[in-house]
This record gives structure tokens, C-alpha cells and sequence, in this order.
């Protein structure tokens, strides 16, 4: 009996121990995705700390010395204007105020991710360029000020401080397909999110396995945790919403302040020193005075009236715990539950389970405002009155949210809440003027025109959905130009007609007619309203608009298209992939998709060009096709890989599936993960030794 208990224990003990030590690792697989094995979360974030700064130390350092404000003591000039914006900003001070406000489990993730990113500099001192070795020591503050950074001045106030742009179409794609339009009775989530190829922008894909638990998916890098993933559960995305949440307002300048109603009122003012380091390596101070009205902090100053901005979530210091939390959920009320804390201030949420509950919500903090209609806040706003000041946000009650609709899916491509189904379940009537305003470009309509036409989906076809580069804009359009160019064109145009109506209309890399169509609708905007003879219509979201408001200026571009295309390449005849190309990281490959605003699922925007060459500077980025079964199916790519390293296999690694246009499996369970394994890191070798004794 006692030898039955010494080996029962030592058996308990054998497998206690196999357990902790495949827990506590980091497991390499050959795409350069670390799947974490941990048996608490300090290991877990200390791991994924040390894995994003394996596949992005450099980047990282850049990114934070950056967020910091001090770009240009760091780097020099080039970084002054993001100095200057950090520090009108006053991130230094609110992420003082965070770091003393923030959930306690919080400031425990950020203080392991960032040991975990510190002791990987520690222990690779070789893959850090010189340049960058300064910013260490990394500390929590910098996470903070990096999400400040990301999201007030590239989201939240992206419009109004400018910067948007410098990309034509950053947004994304998602799907919710519930049991009832599913061809297996399976719910299925498509997740996309388009943004550039370059900078804070990257994301970074990771398996969390936490006792057990998986959670996979993708963060920005230099972010912790999962922002965008799925677990054996559920799983959502994000999307840019059209939430108006921040607001640029000018203000009258008078003696020693401004005007608010009518009455002068002080500044509150203050400076700041930032050093410029100069070609010779010496610093160099600048003053930067700063001014305040009540209003926010004063972005521009003139002669007579000044710039103001004011933005939502300054007060929402648990982001990332609130992320945590829906990664951690296991149906839709723990994951509603996590949703109500509102500390994420933008994107809006698209959700399924394997319980077959689809879910959308137009997430984020709304300002309470007194006048109702969005054109007042579409704009500068004049900013004289203090009843324009809005101090209150809209609670999660308020906000726009579809459960499980009758016709079984959910998308949202950037289009306002109230087309998220066709027929539209959300009246928007229902709500204040300004919480969204109402429209439906080209690529929602084809988003919601591809479901509508699939009375069963399948995994396969949702794949295909996802990889579509058909252009819903030259559906609608072609049939009215060719009527025009019947009645109105020249010999030439007639025959750039004839070739845009043998070709498949989508954007391939082997279509030979998307060049000039391309060409034209670049010259014709398909944005502007005016260009239709009948506008787009709320009862007829998928047909409008239509028809051409001046059918002969339409011609007269198909002519010059056309006309420029032969001139410089001597035909037509030119596969869009020939012209269109992804240049990455030496690579050179053809493209696929092109602008959204062509009504493109497959988004691949332009960044770049030469006389000869037009490239891909952003689009889809991070991709996962979800079936939530018993057990979890998903594909997924990563675009342009997982790391930016110099030197790395994966710095690009992914962008030749792109240019095919495949995906590859998320290797989620154990036995995907042993056979696609290309290396292994012990914690116990990995940490340094004074967290060990």
C-alpha cells in the first residue's frame, strides 16, 4: 500500500512537473508566432514582452522613444512636430495620473510585459542598433504613452489633428455569420483590419496559453495582450466606426485670452523644454509655450483665433485590462459584461460564439451633446459658447447593438451602425442626430451584397468572401458609362469601352482591365456625391447610388485614361499585377485589390509610385476566418509577416500568400503547434536570474 502512494504521488508529481514545464515556454512556430505557455499571467506578459521585442526590438524602441516625446533628442528635427503634439497633448502628465489610477492587475501586465522586453535587451545587447540603445530602459509609462500616443492622435482625433491623411482608406472589414445562414449551423467571424503597412500600424500575432485556456490573435506592437482574437469559445474584431468623438474648436483670441461667451478668458499656460539633437550629435533646446482653454489644449495659434481640440477617454485609463477581459470571456454575457467597463473609447466590436450568437456594437464614448444634428459637429466647431462644451459620454445602453438578427449576419466595412444588416434591423431615428451619420460607400455594399446573395455559407465560401477583389463600383457604374460612351464617345472611347466590358471587373493580379478602370475612377471620384445623377438612397442602401449626373465629362475621362495608358505602355492590354506590386522589405511580388473606394473587400492601398510602378502601402493587414465547432477551425495571415528585425525569415515572410491570395492555418492546439514547431525558449532560460533567486 505504501509503494502504491510513494509511486501515486511521484506519478502526480512526474505529471505536475511535465505540465509547469511545458507551460513555461515560448513555442517558436515557423511563421515566427510564439505560443506562450504560462501558469500565471506575470509569465505569461513577462513571455510575450520578450517575444514581441525578439520580432521587433528595434521597432519598439522607435515606437516608444517616440510616444515619449523626445523623438528628437533620440533621432533629431525629423521628429519635432511629433515632440510638439506629445507634449501639447500633456500625455507626460496623464500618464502619471493612469499609472496612479489604473487597475492594480493592470499595472502588474504592464510591469511584466515590459521586464519581459527589458530583459530580452539585457540578453540580446547585439539586436539592438545603436541608434536606438538610449530609449532603455523601457517602463510601464512608455506602454502608457504609446497607447496615448496611437490612439488620441491616430484614431480619436486622427480627422481633426490631420493626420488621417496620409492614407486613403484605413478602416476594415468584418463579419458575424450566425447558425441560421451558416451551412454547417456554425457561427463564423471574418476579422480584417486595414491600416498601413509601416510604423505604429504593424500588429503582432500570439497564442496565449494561460493554465489551459487559449486566447489567439493579434495587438499593435508594443501593446500587450490580444485586441483582435478568438479563444475555443468566441472571438471578435474591431473596426474604425464613424464616431464623431473628438471635436476641433476655433476660438477667438483677445488680450491675454479668448472669448467664451462674450467674455475674456485667461489660458492657462505653461511651457516645456525639448531637446533636438543636431547632426554632430550635440542638443540643442526648443521652447514650446503651451496654452489650454477649456475647451482642451490649443493645437494651432494665429494672429486672431486659435485651434482647440477635445477628446473622449482621457478618464479611461483601463484599455488594455478591458481587452483582457474579453479574451478571457467564455459566452456573450461575460463578454458583454466586459464591454460595459467603456474603457476602449473607439472601434466597434463584431462578436460570434460557439453557442450561435452573433452580436455587433457601435463601440465607443459618445459625448452628450446639446445640439442634436452631426453636420454642427462635422466641422470646425466655433468656439465662443460653453454650451458647446460637452463634459458627459453616452452610457453602453445608449449605443447602437444587433443580437442574432432575423437574417442570420452582421458586417460592418466602416459604414455607420444602421447598415450592419440589409434590410436595416438599427433605425437611426432612434438615436441622437449626432451619434452617427447615414450613409453606405461602395465596399459596405459590397460586404452586405456578397451574404445577401449566400442563402448558406460555408467556411470555403467565406474565405472567398474574404479574398474577393470584385469591384462594386464598376458594377454599378459600367452600365451607365457605356450608354454615355454609346451616345457621346469618340472611335477611341468606344473601344476603351468595349475593353472594360470583357473584363471580370475585379482587381487580380492577371485582370487586364483594371488599370483603366482604375485610371478613370481615380480621375472621376467615386466618393462625391455630386458625380450620380440619383444620390444614395437609406431605402435602397445597395443600389445607390446611381447613374452619371454629367455622362459626357465621364466620357471625356475614359478617353484620357485611356489615352495615357497606351501612350506610356502601348496597349491595354496590361495585367494589373504587372502594374500594381508589393515592394517590402526587398520584396517584389505582384498585387491584388486596390483602393476601397472602388467598393473592394480585398483592400490594398496605394502608398507609393514611380513611372512605372504603383505600390501597396497598407489594406488588409491582420485576416482570421473563424468557424467556432466543437472545436475551433480558423485560417489567418499576418500580411507582411511577424517580425521587422533586421535579418529575420519572417520580416515579409507572408506577403507571397498575400500575393496568391491564401491564407494558412492558425495552428491554435497542441498537436498544430509540435508540428510546426521550429524552436523552443524555457522561461527558466529566458529570465533573468535575480527573478529566479
Amino acid at each position: 500500500m505504501k509503494r502504491f502512494f510513494f509511486c501515486l504521488i511521484a506519478s502526480v508529481c512526474l505529471i505536475s512537473c511535465e505540465q509547469e514545464g511545458q507551460e513555461a515556454r515560448i513555442v517558436w512556430d515557423t511563421y515566427g508566432v510564439p505560443h506562450i505557455y504560462a501558469s500565471n499571467q506575470e509569465d505569461l506578459f513577462f513571455m510575450q514582452g520578450w517575444a514581441q521585442m525578439h520580432n521587433h526590438a528595434n521597432h519598439i524602441l522607435k515606437l516608444y522613444g517616440t510616444s515619449r516625446g523626445r523623438g528628437a533628442e533620440y533621432w533629431g528635427p525629423s521628429k519635432l512636430a511629433d515632440d510638439q503634439l506629445i507634449r501639447t497633448m500633456g500625455f507626460d502628465v496623464l500618464a502619471e495620473e493612469w499609472a496612479d489610477s489604473q487597475d492594480p492587475e493592470l499595472r502588474e501586465i504592464y510591469a511584466a510585459f515590459v521586464r519581459g522586453m527589458n530583459a530580452y535587451a539585457e540578453a540580446h545587447p547585439e539586436a539592438i542598433q545603436p541608434e536606438n540603445r538610449e530609449v532603455l530602459p523601457i517602463t510601464p509609462k512608455d506602454v502608457n504613452m504609446h497607447s496615448m500616443y496611437v490612439v488620441f492622435t491616430r484614431f480619436i482625433g486622427g480627422s481633426d489633428l490631420g493626420r488621417v491623411q496620409r492614407w486613403p482608406d484605413m478602416g476594415s472589414n468584418t463579419y458575424a455569420v450566425g447558425p441560421s445562414r451558416s451551412a454547417s449551423g456554425n457561427a463564423m467571424l471574418v476579422q480584417n483590419p486595414h491600416l498601413p503597412w509601416f510604423g505604429e500600424f504593424l500588429f503582432f500575432e500570439s497564442n496565449l496559453i494561460l493554465e489551459g485556456r487559449r486566447m489567439y490573435g493579434t495587438t499593435l506592437v508594443g501593446f500587450p495582450g490580444i485586441a483582435i482574437g478568438f479563444n475555443e469559445n468566441l472571438g471578435w474584431s474591431h473596426t474604425d466606426n464613424t464616431i464623431d468623438n473628438s471635436d476641433l474648436y476655433e476660438v477667438e483670441l483677445t488680450e491675454g485670452g479668448y472669448l467664451l461667451d462674450g467674455e475674456p478668458t485667461p489660458f492657462q499656460e505653461s511651457a516645456t523644454t525639448i531637446r533636438v539633437r543636431q547632426e554632430d550629435g550635440s542638443l540643442s533646446d526648443v521652447e514650446l509655450p503651451l496654452f489650454r482653454t477649456e475647451h482642451g489644449p490649443v493645437v494651432k495659434r494665429g494672429d486672431d483665433k486659435a485651434l482647440t481640440i477635445r477628446m473622449v477617454g482621457m478618464d479611461r485609463p483601463n484599455m488594455f485590462l478591458q481587452w483582457w477581459r474579453m479574451i478571457n470571456s467564455s459566452n456573450l454575457e461575460e463578454f458583454e459584461n466586459a464591454l460595459q467597463m467603456a474603457q476602449i473609447p473607439f472601434w466597434n466590436v463584431m462578436y460570434a460564439d460557439r453557442f450561435g450568437d452573433i452580436f455587433y456594437l457601435f463601440n465607443g464614448l459618445v459625448p452628450q451633446r446639446g445640439q442634436d444634428a452631426w453636420a454642427y459637429w462635422d466641422r470646425v466647431v466655433p468656439g465662443g459658447k460653453s454650451a458647446d462644451i460637452w463634459t458627459e459620454v453616452h452610457p453602453y445602453e445608449d449605443l447602437p447593438k444587433v443580437k442574432n438578427p432575423a437574417n442570420g449576419w452582421l458586417q460592418n466595412a466602416n459604414d455607420p451602425p444602421w447598415t450592419s444588416t440589409i434590410p436595416m434591423t438599427l433605425n437611426p431615428d432612434d438615436y441622437p442626430g449626432y451619434m452617427a451619420p447615414r450613409y453606405m460607400p461602395f465596399r459596405p455594399q459590397r460586404s452586405a451584397r456578397m451574404l445577401l446573395e449566400d442563402e448558406s455559407v460555408t467556411f470555403e465560401e467565406l474565405q472567398e468572401y474574404k479574398l474577393s477583389t470584385r469591384l462594386e463600383f464598376a458594377d454599378r457604374i459600367l452600365d451607365d458609362l457605356a450608354r454615355a460612351v454609346d451616345s457621346l464617345g469618340s472611335d477611341g472611347a468606344r473601344a476603351a469601352m468595349d475593353h472594360l466590358e470583357a473584363w471580370d471587373r475585379t482587381a487580380d493580379a492577371e485582370s487586364t482591365g483594371t488599370l483603366l478602370f482604375f485610371n478613370w475612377a481615380q480621375k472621376f471620384g467615386p466618393y462625391r456625391g455630386s458625380n450620380y445623377a440619383v444620390a444614395w438612397d437609406e431605402e435602397a442602401p445597395t443600389t445607390t447610388p446611381d447613374g452619371l449626373a454629367d455622362p459626357a465629362r465621364a466620357v471625356q475621362l475614359l478617353e484620357a485614361s485611356a489615352e495615357e495608358i497606351t501612350g506610356k505602355y502601348g496597349t491595354l492590354e496590361v495585367p494589373w499585377g504587372d502594374y500594381y506590386r508589393i515592394n517590402y522589405n526587398g520584396k517584389d511580388l505582384p498585387a491584388n485589390g486596390t483602393d476601397g473606394s472602388l467598393g473592394v473587400f480585398r483592400v490594398a492601398w496605394p502608398g507609393s509610385g514611380d513611372e512605372d510602378h504603383l505600390y501597396v502601402g497598407g489594406g488588409d493587414s491582420w485576416v482570421g476566418v473563424i468557424e467556432f465547432a466543437d472545436s475551433v477551425r480558423a485560417k489567418v495571415l499576418l500580411s507582411y509577416g511577424n517580425a521587422t528585425q533586421p535579418g529575420s525569415p519572417h520580416f515579409g515572410d507572408q506577403l507571397e500568400l498575400f500575393s496568391r491570395k491564401e491564407f494558412r492555418d492558425a495552428w491554435f492546439t497542441d498537436s498544430a503547434i509540435e508540428s510546426n514547431t521550429a524552436r523552443v525558449e524555457k522561461l527558466e532560460e529566458i529570465q533573468p536570474k535575480s527573478a529566479t533567486e
